[in-house]
């Protein structure tokens, strides 16, 4: 039984393609006898005629591109990828954070927040100026 008219009829009233359209099996005499628009309606009202959802478009290999930056993909030199000021705002903020942390926790006095506030242009990182800290109290 060929049933291609029903299934383009269907999928022209609800603005899909033909093959989101589906048939139930067990109905297939009721829709072999639709002919008309009204027909086909009241089929998918009844479930003997059903619509399947869209398909969405995987993100994984769109995620998987943003990876690529490796040395064959840089076009410009270091500095002009990442300004030496931009770095360097970045780590001090980072530093000037850190060391409010310690202080408003306790874990250092004022006294010791103020002698490394001024240093600061001196430590590469968080980690570094930590570190350093703990040395200091132990010793």
């Amino acid at each position: 039984m060929k049933l291609d008219y029903q299934k383009r009829l269907a999928a022209s009233l609800y603005g899909v393609g033909v093959s989101r359209v589906r048939f139930d099996p067990e109905r297939l005499e009721d829709i072999s006898e639709a002919v008309t628009r009204r027909d086909i309606e009241r089929l998918i009202r009844s479930g003997a005629i059903t619509i399947l959802p869209k398909k969405g478009v995987s993100r994984a290999r769109a995620r998987m591109r943003k990876k690529r930056k490796g040395p064959g993909r840089r076009k410009g030199g270091k500095y002009s990828r990442l300004p030496r000021k931009t770095r360097w705002i970045r780590k001090i903020r980072a530093l000037r954070r850190a060391l409010r942390e310690l202080r408003d926790s306790g874990k250092i006095d004022s006294k010791t927040y103020r002698y490394y506030y001024k240093r600061l242009a001196s430590f590469n990182s968080v980690a570094h100026l930590k570190s350093s800290i703990i040395r200091a109290m132990e010793g």
